[in-house]
């Protein structure tokens, strides 16, 4: 690798901003106004699609800090740190810098900040390393294999399935056996086995002093429930508590939160019921729900003037969660009037329903609406496949939310596995992953080095007293210098770049080797370097990575978003909080949307009802549902299925709807030349020679 110079580090100047005089309460509605300026005590905002919930939170930040409580001593829990960065940066323009001393952050990096803090007195070493949801796997697997799960004669969960269900257990707080037998029916015989594989990784985390996304919720969660005066010092760090999209905390997170308030009842959290849609991470949807009944005296203030879709879109979005079993009670209006109702399109098949959609999505772009501001949602990722396909055959860009995210691509991971085992030389899972990188080291060789670095309790030095066999010996001795190098160098500020560096005068050769095409990876790599030397160390690079995994370089960087004009397609789920000019919602048909798998269960109905709500509540100005009436059930097949509009689009929704039905494109003229004359006899008598086959 050609040496790159280090960046030079510019000094960040400090900030100031005045605090300009205005009255924050004329700057909103009656409703707004009501939960921004809210005293003392719980409050419950529900915040309707599109109401200016981020607005609200906002100004209840500011509003605190103007009424003379401490920034220091306010927590503002978001599920992004890009939410919590973006609330911030608007409360500093309604009352200057104070805002930025505000405690913010997603749930895992409060709870990570709180462990560093306080986990040694509940004892938790401060050096601890946090694995992401594949080191965590990895883990499992090795937890799998050291007690004789690795080769079964009956087909056993794998480590993703094993992970999911120890997840599962524990942000739910559903036993382990009642997981199995609604979603894993297969292994309920294995529940036993699998309780004795979770014990055994457990103990793995604990000897290596690794932590994973869970136990930083779980852990922070134990020390307000089982420690008094843990408890006493954490809750009083904060004043009050600010929450974002509460609809969408589970069990482990409304533990932590009643116990942040055991002192005093100032919890202020936002969400809309309506749009719980994440019970597959564990979400649960009887939070917001239940709220007035944790925080008794709690008051609830309803946001209802909706800012972003026009009255027609609303009238069907409302309709659409009226017939929701359990809500709170809301009915959005707007004051943009609009006189195009949602388009109802029912299509013959799937190809009539492409062409519709491509065909309406140029009309639109024609007319001025730039492709970005255009969405098609689909209910999962497949559905859009043979879209994409007519997409690519008409030239028009266009990008689908999702896909492989940049610290899971291998050899990003290779790199910081590096990193984490010299920050911790208790990490196997890093180890493991380094050691198979080796030439002439597999996976025997690998184990058995990692029992002789264990032997010597993980001794910084244990890796380069083992004997490896001889063709392991260059390998052994490459990487043992390298650690050697590592752990001796000194460095200042940013020297985590210069870490890189080391690591990759060994690495890339084995990258290339690996790789036909190593040029995008090795750019990938110089990305992560230039970012790593940013930071003042390797722990707090690896945490920031670990508690926030990037999907792109770009978004390493903190770069904004591409300005090319691309037609989004995502599913519901990626869409939540997003919103365009223009939405389509395909494959609007039972089975399909709702999914077949939510049928015969009413609580994951009613999920798929608030999943359609959110999916029709993203657009400004033009909504279309589409359905395909005849579907083959495969694209190679010829049988096919007359199926059924959604369920959720009922008679009272329709009624709000312009139906649509598209027209096919007329049929082009016969092939020959001009038609024959009339003939008064027939040419031949087809049901004469079919007689004739059989003696008639």
């Amino acid at each position: 690798m050609p040496d790159m110079p280090s960046p030079r580090l510019y000094p960040a100047r400090e900030r100031t901003v005045a605090s300009p005089a205005r009255d924050l309460a004329a700057e909103l509605n009656a409703e707004q106004g009501a939960a921004a300026t809210h005293g003392e005590g719980p409050l419950l905002i529900i915040a309707g699609a599109g109401t200016g919930k981020t607005r609200t939170l906002v100004y209840r930040v500011a509003h605190l800090i103007e009424r003379g409580v401490s920034p220091e001593r306010i927590l503002l829990l978001t599920f992004t740190r890009r939410a919590a960065h973006e609330m911030l940066s608007r409360a500093e323009k309604l009352v200057g810098s104070a805002s930025k001393r505000v405690q913010g952050g997603t749930f895992h990096a409060t709870g990570h900040r709180l462990l560093r803090q306080f986990g040694p007195d509940a004892g938790l070493p401060k050096d601890f390393s946090i694995m992401d949801q594949g080191d965590a796997e990895d883990l499992m697997q090795l937890a799998r294999a050291s007690l004789g799960y690795g080769k079964q004669e009956k087909r056993f969960p794998k480590k993703e399935s094993l992970h999911y269900i120890y997840s599962r257990h524990l942000n739910t707080e559903k036993p382990v056996e009642q997981i199995l037998q609604q979603e894993y029916a297969q292994f309920v015989e294995f529940s036993r086995d699998i309780v004795r594989i979770f014990a055994e990784y457990t103990s793995r985390k604990s000897e290596r002093n690794l932590v994973d996304y869970d136990d930083l919720l779980l852990f922070w969660a134990m020390m307000l429930e089982q420690s008094p005066s843990l408890a006493d010092r954490i809750c009083g760090l904060y004043d009050h508590v600010l929450v974002d999209e509460y609809q969408d905390t589970n069990l482990l997170q409304a533990r932590i939160l009643r116990g942040l308030c055991r002192h005093h009842a100032n919890i202020t959290v936002v969400g809309d019921d309506a749009q719980s849609i994440y019970s597959f991470r564990g979400a649960h949807f009887r939070n917001i729900l239940d709220f007035p009944k944790h925080f008794p005296n709690a008051q609830i203030v309803a946001l209802e003037q909706n800012y972003r879709s026009t009255q027609p879109i609303l009238d069907v979005t409302n309709t659409i969660i009226s017939r929701a079993l359990e809500r709170f009670t809301k009915t959005l209006w707007t004051q943009r009037g609009g006189t195009d109702a949602p388009w109802l399109v029912t299509a013959r098949d799937e190809q009539q329903q492409t062409r519709f959609v491509v065909d309406r999505i140029l009309e639109l772009h024609e007319e001025g609406t730039p492709l970005k501001e255009i969405a098609v949602l689909v209910r999962a990722g497949y559905m859009s496949a043979d879209l994409e396909i007519e997409l690519t055959n008409r030239n028009i860009p266009f990008e689908k939310w999702g896909g492989l995210k940049f610290l899971e691509a291998a050899h990003v991971k290779d790199v910081l596995a590096f990193l984490r085992v010299l920050e911790n030389p208790r990490d196997e899972v890093s180890w493991y992953r380094i050691l198979m990188l080796m030439p002439g080291i597999g996976d025997v060789t690998a184990r058995a080095m990692m029992e002789s670095m264990a032997d010597r309790s993980w001794d910084p030095d244990a890796f380069s007293h083992f004997v490896p066999p001889a063709r392991a010996r260059d390998a052994h001795r490459g990487l043992a210098d390298l650690i050697r190098r590592l752990r001796g160098a000194r460095r200042e500020d940013g020297g985590v770049g210069e870490d890189i560096d080391e690591i990759r005068a060994l690495y890339d050769s084995i990258l290339s080797e690996r790789y036909d095409r190593s040029e995008p990876r090795l750019a990938d790599l110089d990305q992560l370097r230039v970012i790593a030397a940013g930071y003042p160390s390797r722990s707090v690079f690896l945490a920031a990575l670990a508690l926030e995994p990037p999907s792109s370089t770009q978004d390493l960087a903190g770069g904004s978003e591409s300005d090319n004009d691309a037609l989004v397609i995502s599913t519901v789920h990626s869409a939540k909080g997003k919103e365009w000019d223009a939405v389509f919602v395909i494959w609007a048909v039972d089975g399909w949307f709702p999914s077949s798998r939510s049928m015969d269960d009413e609580d994951q109905l009613e999920e798929e009802r608030r999943l359609m709500y959110v999916a029709t509540t993203r657009a400004r100005n033009h909504l279309a549902v589409t359905y395909p009436l005849n579907v083959y059930a495969t694209r190679r097949g010829q049988d096919y299925s007359i199926d059924q509009l959604s369920r959720f689009l009922d008679r009272g929704v329709r009624d709000k709807m312009q139906r649509v039905v598209p027209q096919e494109p007329a049929a082009p003229p016969p092939a020959g030349g001009a038609p024959l004359p009339a003939s008064t006899e027939p040419a031949i008598d087809l049901r004469a020679l079919l007689r004739g086959r059989f003696g008639g």
